[in-house]
């Protein structure tokens, strides 16, 4: 048998949760869990809210603090552009004030 390392567990988790892997498979995922607390703490998570029908997507804290810094860039990217749009409506709307104060004022 191929030796099991974090990945090839963390796949078989949910076989393991659900029972529905064969019990060479099941006693090898246990025994793997014992050397490795962080996927045994994932298992335990993953047992517990399978109990209530929702299994979370197991993730690292490098993954969430990328995502969090992505989508941090993209909302300042689109705050940026809001605010231009937004600045170039007024300069545009008090231009057009200003051209039709002085066309009004050189029709006099």
């Amino acid at each position: 048998m191929t030796e099991l390392n974090h990945n090839i567990v963390l796949d078989l988790l949910p076989l393991y949760i659900s029972g529905e892997a064969s019990p060479e498979t099941i006693e090898s995922v246990k025994k793997y869990l014992e050397t490795d607390p962080e996927l045994a703490e994932i298992a335990k998570e993953m047992a517990k809210a399978n109990s209530l029908g929702k299994v979370p997507l197991p993730f690292k804290r490098e993954t969430a603090l990328e995502t969090y810094t992505e989508a941090k860039k993209w909302m300042t990217t689109r705050a940026i552009g809001i605010a231009a749009i937004v600045g170039l409506v007024f300069m545009c709307l008090f231009t057009s004030i200003a051209v039709s104060n002085i066309v009004s004022t050189m029709a006099r």
